[in-house]
């Protein structure tokens, strides 16, 4: 799952059930959305054929969209199959409370149910207290800007799957530089990505056990207080210092994994106390080289004083924060980089869900901006996760250390103005 210690009266065939359940809720949350979502795009194309307007505002409250549902509306349509999107990982999260309840895990229900309360207090509480009272206007745009972004966030969803970074790196540059998106609708649109991201590849990695899901449930608590915090002060900060110090700090928390990119695992890893009582230290199936491979689990708490860094930077920049995820696993818990890769993205769509709702609430995610990075990004992290299983996790690193470098470079330029 990767397989973790079970706890006292669960078997394997309880947790493989888990898993299963996990799985399927991702599965039919990421179809449904699909489905709707694209309801609502040819709805919304189709309408000016027949002389009707498909309007030029977006709702941007739970309201807003249930009376544009009701009066046939294609961008509310459209935002349904997003909110239903961003539920998704929410969703996940409360069905894994009964899943580990299935396992008779009482500590692990009740670190799930804290994440749980921490997301809806952010959606329902933190988020509804910046809503606008009213729709959002938004710039027209065409069938070829819609495909452009799709392509472009498909391939943003491929790597984002591989190397568990989310596609925000890639898609607020494109949504900003190319088709001059105001930055805070393409961060929206940046997190509602990274949570396509999550939902599309976290469904094969649970399925197919290279996912560590106590380590990730554990780790979630950090992570989405981070981002409460990080989305409720990032209309408050200088972007241009903010780029610059993440930029900085991707460079210098990079360089560890530079001096062991040969190295296929971690070795003389002892676990920590914390990974012990919590039972963290587990067991993937490596389809490669076709064998279980354990590992133990080492630093946890340095690894969640990450996470919660980790949260704050999805928060304010919108892009995932993917690379600290899987630095703080690699570098400081010391998982093999095919379990922090893949743990990493079953986290990133909780931690980017936690402040979805303040960028909804905000009127920060556009549905025709947010809709085809969600359709590209859901196909391309499909497709990385089937090629992740066939990578070695020297591999991986290969790919994941250059992507670091990109990040920080871009973030370094964009901070001091060069692009």
């Amino acid at each position: 799952m990767s397989t973790t210690t079970p706890p006292a009266g669960a078997d394997d065939s309880l947790i493989r059930k888990t898993e299963l359940i996990i799985s399927g809720v991702l599965r039919v949350g990421v179809l449904l959305s699909v489905a709707i979502i694209l309801a609502g795009v040819v709805y919304g194309y189709l309408l000016p054929l027949f002389g009707h307007s498909a309007g030029s505002t977006f709702p941007d409250t739970v309201s807003g969209v249930s009376a544009g549902l009701l009066a046939g509306r294609p961008m509310a349509i459209i935002s349904a199959g997003l909110l239903l999107l961003v539920a998704t990982p929410v969703l996940r999260v409360a069905v894994s409370i009964v899943a580990f309840a299935i396992e008779k895990d009482r500590a692990y229900v009740l670190i799930t149910a804290l994440v749980l309360a921490i997301l809806l207090t952010s959606i329902f509480g933190i988020g509804t207290h910046v809503a606008r009272p009213s729709s959002t206007s938004m710039p027209n745009g065409t069938v070829a800007d819609f495909l452009f972004i799709a392509l472009s966030s498909m391939f943003a969803g491929f790597v984002g799957a591989l190397a568990g970074l989310g596609g925000g790196v890639f898609i607020v540059p494109i949504l900003t530089l190319v088709f001059r998106v105001p930055f805070a609708s393409a961060i929206g649109a940046s997190i509602v990505s990274v949570i396509a991201t999550s939902s599309g590849a976290a469904a094969a990695y649970v399925r197919d056990r290279m996912t560590n899901l106590r380590v990730g449930m554990f780790l979630e608590i950090a992570t989405t207080i981070g981002a409460i915090c990080g989305a409720l002060v990032s209309s408050m900060l200088n972007d241009t210092v903010l780029f610059v110090v993440f930029g900085i700090i991707l460079l210098v928390s990079g360089a560890p994994l530079v001096l062991r990119l040969g190295e296929e695992l971690p070795r003389g890893v002892q676990n920590h106390p914390w990974a012990v009582r919590l039972r963290l230290p587990g067991v993937y199936a490596d389809r490669r080289t076709r064998s279980d491979v354990p590992y133990n689990v080492a630093h946890v708490p340095a690894g969640f004083g990450m996470m919660y860094v980790a949260g704050l930077v999805s928060g304010l920049l919108g892009i995932g924060s993917g690379t600290f995820k899987v630095l703080a696993m690699d570098t400081a818990m010391r998982l093999p980089m095919k379990v922090s890769t893949t743990t990493s993205n079953f986290m990133i769509g909780v931690t980017a869900a936690a402040s979805a709702g303040i960028f909804f609430h905000r009127g920060d995610i556009d549905p025709m901006i947010a809709a085809p990075v969600a359709l590209g990004v859901l196909a391309g992290s499909m497709l990385g996760a089937k090629t992740l299983m066939h990578l070695s996790n020297v591999h991986l690193k290969k790919i994941f250390v250059p992507m670091i470098g990109l990040v920080a470079c871009s973030m370094l330029a964009r901070g001091l103005g060069w692009l």
